[in-house]
Parts: C-alpha cells; structure tokens; sequence
C-alpha cells in the first residue's frame, strides 16, 4: 500500500480494512420496489435503554385489548391505533451492551459474520426511499447514555449513525438555511469531497487487483463505506441550493431529555409533515432522564434494576407511564395532520415503539416489550408469539415485514426465517 493511497483513504475518512482479516462476503443488492406513485410510506423507530417492566406493559391474554395495563393505559386514546407484540426478540445475551441490537437484529460484535453486517431497520428504509427527500433519515438521541449514549441505527458497513442532540440541533436542522456567504466554501468542500473519493476508489480498485480472494472482499467492505459517504454528498449537494420550509413554531432552547422529550417528537412530526424525511429514528437514553422533574429520587438505571422492591417498581412505572404519554401525544400529532393524499400522517406512518431490553432488573434482551402504531397496525389487540424454543418468531421476522410493506421487496433481514404478517 502506498503513501499516496494512504493519506486518501484517511482524507475520506474511510481507513482502509486490516487485509489479513477475514473478508465480508460480497454484498448483493438485494430487489427493491422504486415506485414513484402517489402514496407516501413513512416510518419512526422510537426505543428506550431500559424497557419497560413486563406487567406493566404486556397485556393478559391474546386478542383484542379489553384491559389495558398500566404502563399503556395513556394510550387509551389511541388504543384503536396500535398493536402490541409479546414473544418477540432477537435470540440475543448481554443486557446493556446489547441493547444497541434493537432495530438491527445484530450485536455489533457479531457483524461481520452478516451479509448486512448490522444494518438497522431505518437505514434499510432510508438506502431505498431516503433520497426522496432532504434528510434521507433523521436519528435523534443522545451522545452521553450508558455506554456510550444513542446507538440504535447502524448503516451497512457498521458505522454508528450519530444522533441530533435536543431539539434546539433538530430545529436549526430542519428550518435553518445555510448563510449565503458560505454557500461556495460549502459546494468546494462538496467538490473536494467527491475528488477524494474518486482517488481513493481509483486507487483501491488497483490495490484490489494484487489481492487474493479473501482480501478482495475485504476490499468490499471498504467499496461499501465509500459508496455511502459518496451517496451522502450528493444528497447534500442536491438539496443545498433548495430553500427549507419555514419555521412553524419558534426556536427551542435545549434542557433535559425529561423536557425535552415531547419537543423532539413534536418537531419529528413537523420533519414528516413538511416532507423533510420520511425516516425517523428517537432513542430516549436512561441514563439520561433527569428524574427528580418527575418527584423521584434516584437514577432510571438504579429504578430499572428494582430488585422486587415495590417502591422502586412504583417508581419505575412512573417514568414508563411519562414515556407512553408522551408516545401517545405524538400519535395524536400524526393523527390531526392531513398529508397531500388526505389521509392522516398517522395513516402512512408505520410507528414502532420498543426497547432493545427485556429485563432490566434481571439484564435479559428476551421478549421485547414491542409496540407497533399507524399504517398496518390499527388493530387494538395484543398479539401474543410462541413462548417455545422450538416455535420461536424472531422479531426480524416483523421487521422484514415492515419492510415489504414499505416497497423494499428484501427476502430477508438479519436473523429472520420469514415474514410475520397479522
């Protein structure tokens, strides 16, 4: 490898892969469904770091919800809107340090062994109809959760997608424009950008010649970083000179997730109204939730592991109860806006609310409390999955669904076996 190869790949910020390692098994794309007609199809991920406590949120029995439980109950309103999923997780061990595997099926130390490798739900969407708009994706979070804050959305070569922190970053984001003055430095550095890449590709493309087959695909996975920096430029590019809609409201000012929280998903639901994205993703990291706003004393994390104690399950229930309130405040937001087409947002927004966590208090990732709003999961009913080993549905399964169901004709999804349809 060469100097002059070297300083290009790290100009890209793309290092290139360690050559003695095993390779990644060459991407095929799989099929998808560009149809450019009328109908809009939107999604929103919504997770939390600690889940919820199972009675609180499962309801008994199967069927149609006819006793809500009482995390859900400030869903009441909305109850006709939703569908509620027991059973369903991704066969995955480690508490804490697996709950970034929520919305990829994937732990991130077990990527490499994936054709994907732990491409998350949100960025399947957005490799397929993101480009449609300004924002291909929107991922909201927080850099300072436990062990290491938002990590909910991967894209397909591994990468972490960093989160837009409290709703002051998200507003400017969204309504903002760029000063005119910079807008040349801006398109140079574009340009600069793209010349970067055509070297390091160039380049790589030679190197790739003198590489055994092994390393070759290796090789790939450094193609695959590329082609998603390249294919973020020129969204940028191609949106840079196109004014943002104005403003609805006025500027927020950033104060704890506590606070924050139903700002974000307020300007969420402007960022699909005004057609800015049609992909959104919110983790509300734990560890952040300034609890004492809500009467309480202790931290989340120290709730989560409430060792039966009922105190701390009152306390527990508590935060899960402004969580759902919050969630069913944003339904209601989708549900009073019209899109172009006159049906609701909420009716072309599929919603999923859940936790990569099953068990705080135990540290178990099974039986994920999974909650599915709007398009396609109006039902008002809990669907309960196989609790035996030998009958388990992985929750890959209803996220390949979602898939489908969003135009991208994928075949499979992480660990899936195939589709879970209600």
């Amino acid at each position: 490898m060469n100097r002059r190869l070297f300083l290009r790949g790290s100009l890209g910020a793309l290092a290139l892969p360690a050559m003695e390692s095993v390779g990644f098994a060459k991407i095929q794309g799989p099929k998808i469904n560009l149809s450019t007609g009328n109908e809009m199809k939107r999604l929103v991920c919504i997770g939390n770091s600690f889940g919820f406590h199972a009675s609180h949120f499962f309801p008994t029995g199967e069927g149609p919800i006819r006793s809500l439980p009482k995390a859900l109950e400030p869903l009441k309103g909305n109850l006709d809107q939703a569908t509620v999923f027991s059973n369903l997780d991704h066969g995955v061990k480690g508490g804490h340090f697996a709950v970034h595997s929520f919305l990829s099926g994937v732990k991130h130390s077990q990527a490499s062994s994936m054709p994907d490798g732990n491409l998350s739900l949100d960025q399947r969407a957005a490799e397929v109809f993101g480009f449609k708009t300004r924002f291909p994706s929107l991922v909201v979070g927080s850099e300072n959760g436990l062990h290491g804050g938002c990590q909910m959305s991967w894209t397909r070569s591994g990468v972490r997608v960093p989160p837009i922190e409290g709703p002051k970053n998200l507003f400017r984001k969204l309504f903002i424009q760029e000063n005119p003055k910079n807008n040349q430095q801006v398109l140079q550095h574009y340009d600069l950008g793209k010349s970067i890449l055509d070297a390091s590709l160039e380049d790589a493309r030679n190197l790739g010649k003198k590489l055994n087959g092994r390393d070759r695909d290796k090789l790939d996975e450094y193609f695959t970083s590329i082609r998603e920096v390249e294919t973020g430029i020129q969204q940028k590019e191609k949106w840079h000179s196109v004014p943002k809609p104005n403003a609805p409201i006025d500027e927020p000012v950033n104060r704890n997730l506590v606070e924050d929280i139903p700002v974000l998903y307020k300007l969420i639901a402007l960022a699909l109204e005004t057609d800015s994205t049609r992909i959104a993703s919110f983790e509300m990291a734990g560890a952040q939730f300034n609890t004492g706003l809500l009467g309480l004393n202790n931290g989340y994390h120290a709730y989560s592991h409430h060792g039966q104690k009922q105190e701390n399950i009152d306390a527990l229930l508590a935060l899960e109860l402004y969580q759902m309130k919050c969630f069913s405040q944003f339904l209601d937001q989708l549900k009073s806006k019209k899109s172009p087409n006159g049906s609701t947002l909420l009716d072309e927004t599929t919603v999923l609310f859940g936790s990569g966590m099953g068990n705080g208090n135990a540290h178990t990732n099974n039986n994920l409390p999974i909650l599915m709003a709007g398009r396609g999961y109006q039902t008002g009913s809990h669907l309960a999955m196989p609790e035996a080993k030998n009958k388990r549905v992985p929750l890959s399964n209803l996220y390949l669904s979602i898939l489908n169901q969003l135009g991208v004709e994928d075949e499979s999804f992480a660990h899936s076996t195939g589709t879970l349809t209600l």
